[in-house]
């Protein structure tokens, strides 16, 4: 189903499994550089850039959902009706690497964020695909609902990102903390919609320890 997707590392005792998400019309080779330095980094995780499933309609590389006359309206339902894809993919690699949600931590960029963001609001029940969420770029689609006591935040942000506004990104830092939850805040100067040498830094350094 995946088969675009890139193991990027998968040492033979693995205590973590690092899953990166892209952006609309990109693909999953386009967030190796950054797997790899997320790999070297934890030698003893294992590093995957998944490719969202569907081709994208802006005619090249790939997407979780379409981005065609989507509105702040109905932008919620098209990530629900993505958001069963995107956990089956999370819960293949957990399978096959034998690693479960509290060793699973989801980086994604633009869209792929936006994913692993949502993914933290649904039902409790059907929640808990991680225990680490960071987000490059991303926002979500309506106010925080929920705010995890086991889930930590991380939102690294671009100060002239013109695609998502960095506004969605304090925003959201500030409801998840006002929920009691746990939660990080980078804004990146002078960066648009893009990841840099100090976004990668940022998110080495929220890295959970390994």
């Amino acid at each position: 189903m995946h088969d675009g997707s890139l193991v990027l590392a998968q040492p033979r005792h693995s205590d973590r499994l690092l899953l990166l998400f892209h952006g609309v019309g990109s693909s999953a080779r386009d967030l190796a550089p950054l797997g790899s330095a997320l790999a070297q980094a934890r030698p003893a995780a294992t590093v995957v850039s998944v490719e969202a499933p569907l081709p994208s309609q802006l005619g090249q590389g790939q997407e979780w959902l379409s981005v065609g006359g989507i509105t702040e309206g109905n932008r919620p339902q098209r990530i629900a009706g993505a958001m069963p894809s995107f956990l089956q993919a999370i819960r293949h690699w957990q399978d096959r690497c034998g690693l479960g949600p509290q060793q699973t931590v989801l980086l994604g960029f633009s869209q792929g964020a936006i994913m692993a963001l949502e993914s933290t609001q649904l039902d409790a029940g059907e929640s808990g695909a991680a225990h680490r969420v960071m987000a490059l770029a991303g926002r979500f689609a309506g106010p925080v609902r929920r705010a995890p006591s086991d889930l930590r935040l991380n939102l690294i942000h671009g100060e002239q990102d013109d695609v998502v506004w960095p506004k969605w990104s304090a925003q959201a830092a500030a409801e998840w903390s006002g929920l009691g939850g746990d939660v990080t805040l980078d804004l990146v100067p002078g960066l648009g919609h893009g990841i840099d040498a100090r976004a990668l830094q940022l998110a080495l350094k929220h890295l959970p320890p390994g």
